[in-house]
């Protein structure tokens, strides 16, 4: 396959964007495919989103031996998870194992930014700029950017002021530790980031002060070592858990609930619930079938979660701050370890800010409406710009030089095909892009799923002789209007999240997530390529 160098350009089957799970598993298919491929990564380093978010108590909320790659049985029974729950030193290590295992470093160009990709329709290439100056071209342009890869700072008036520190929980400081011994120490921001580092910042600072402006419903992870005989049994039963995995709604192998939780008594409603808060994890997100679709039975699981607040916490007006309203699940769900009990501490405040909101960061700490706190250091817990964001901070331009951003009407009218492919943008492919399941699955399913798909796409035009793969807009158009059929029916396009876009200030609203479940996506995929990758426009060579 292709690689060479014209004009001081060097040219490629395949450029991809990002070395994390993604990446790494794309650079692989592709490479023992035959296509020559090129991956470039922002950072020094493997990892992806675990390459950056090293803030105090991030570890991942899927159980690490389901949180890996599946595509190879010898790589699954190499590696040994110590935890349920990993931390993200332990995912670190695995992804960097991964990329020595297969000897994938040699065709990643680290600390490179691709500033541009624009899609030349002359010789039906992309020309991709670097922020060293340099371009490269190539047929294929594939993104593996993540969903969670632009940190959301909020424009808060007077930073540039403050004397102490400041940390945002997905750019942490990857050369040092972060000292808050004896310090005054503000977070601002309650997502699943906040709650992890929150139990953590506690114990090492001196005062912690919280900025909540959204209470969190939050269940116990109940973390613990690995069991060397459940490993042995797991690797053991490789194959089976693999497939469960790829045929259910989440990417976990976790049996389906068939009840209402309005069909069952409250005595056994609240047995069930307390035998998942008490196993740790999500059991209570999938106890029953109408959680995400029923106000009456979500309701009953948000009442549970508030109470077991009200028991930990205990204070009570602090208790009150911390039960949310919201529809439970229709945030991203969250665990936790030792989230609640840490409000009982001695050395932890908690601030409403939706009550009194943040007015300006002051050189000695924050304001808000009510009162100023003098504070050493800040963390920003705020989040990042899902979905679209990561894509839309590449100058991504398809046919006659439209953007994606303009496409999309910068989020407005995010449209895709399958959550992979965009009408008018030829040969560029998105892993775990907007419309897919993405961030509501295991993701390394998804990924995988997603990587398989298109690396079995290329290979198709390849012996075909198809030049190029573009998504027609009647297609693209339906999927998006399938997406949003099915999100309708759920409780999720009621709530305001980061799932919306609500957490970015003057984004457009919208739900860009696939809730059809990671089963039923793989068969509607493999359906349209059996089908000759139906939906697509292809033109082959000799068209040209």
């Amino acid at each position: 396959m292709e690689s060479t160098q014209q004009n001081h350009v060097a040219n490629f089957d395949a450029i991809v964007v990002g070395a994390g799970f993604s990446g790494l598993y794309m650079l692989y298919r592709l490479r023992e495919a035959g296509f020559s491929t090129r991956v470039f990564e922002v950072g020094e380093g493997v990892g992806g989103t675990w390459y950056w978010n090293r803030y105090p108590g991030a570890r991942c909320d899927s159980e690490s031996i389901y949180y890996n790659y599946t595509f190879s049985e010898e790589l699954y029974k190499e590696w040994t998870w110590t935890s349920r729950y990993p931390e993200q030193p332990e995912i670190l290590r695995y992804l960097n194992f991964v990329a020595d295992k297969f000897a994938l470093r040699p065709d990643i160009q680290f600390n490179t930014r691709i500033q541009s990709a624009h899609y030349d329709e002359s010789i039906n290439r992309w020309q991709i700029h670097l922020n060293d100056g340099t371009s490269v071209s190539a047929k294929y342009f594939i993104t593996g950017v993540g969903c969670l890869s632009s940190a959301n700072l909020p424009n808060f008036k007077g930073l540039e002021n403050f004397r102490g520190e400041w940390y945002h929980t997905g750019q942490w400081p990857r050369d040092k530790k972060v000292d808050f011994k004896d310090k005054r120490v503000g977070i601002i921001g309650t997502g699943s980031s906040g709650v992890q580092a929150i139990p953590v910042l506690a114990q090492e600072s001196g005062h912690l002060t919280v900025f909540q402006r959204t209470p969190q419903y939050s269940a116990p992870a109940r973390n613990h070592p690995y069991d060397p005989e459940y490993i042995r049994q797991t690797k053991e039963n490789f194959r089976e858990i693999k497939k469960q995995m790829r045929k259910s709604s989440g990417g976990q192998p976790v049996i389906p609930p068939e009840k209402s939780a309005l069909e069952v008594s409250p005595e056994e409603r609240q047995r069930v619930y307390q035998e998942a808060w008490e196993k740790g994890g999500l059991g209570l997100f999938s106890a029953y079938i109408d959680i995400t679709i029923n106000e009456a039975a979500n309701e009953t699981v948000a009442e549970f979660i508030r109470t077991k607040i009200g028991e930990i916490v205990q204070n009570p007006d602090m208790a009150e701050k911390l039960m949310p309203t919201y529809y439970y699940g229709t945030k991203r769900p969250i665990i936790d370890t030792s989230y609640y009990e840490t409000y009982n501490r001695e050395n932890v405040s908690l601030v409403d800010v939706r009550k009194a909101p943040i007015v300006e960061i002051t050189d000695k700490g924050l304001r808000t409406t009510e009162a100023e706190y003098e504070l050493d250091t800040i963390v920003f817990a705020t989040g990042y710009d899902g979905m679209t964001g990561p894509l839309m901070k590449i100058d991504i331009r398809g046919k006659k030089g439209v953007s994606l951003k303009e496409k999309w009407d910068g989020g407005a009218q995010t449209r895709t095909y399958l959550g992979i492919a965009n009408a008018g943008f030829p040969n560029m492919f998105m892993i775990t892009g907007p419309e897919s399941p993405s961030v509501l699955s295991n993701m390394p399913v998804s990924i995988e799923q997603h990587v398989e798909w298109i690396a079995d796409c290329i290979e198709y035009l390849c012996k075909n002789d198809i030049d190029t793969i573009e998504a027609k807009v009647e297609a693209e158009e339906a999927w998006s209007l399938h997406c949003r059929e099915v999100a309708e029916a759920t409780l999720f396009t009621k709530t305001e999240s980061w799932y919306t876009g609500a957490n970015i200030q003057g984004k457009p609203r919208g739900f860009q997530i696939y809730l059809g479940g990671v089963g039923t996506y793989r068969e509607k995929c493999d359906e349209i390529a059996a089908k000759g990758y139906e939906g697509f426009s292809l033109l082959s060579t000799a068209l040209r």
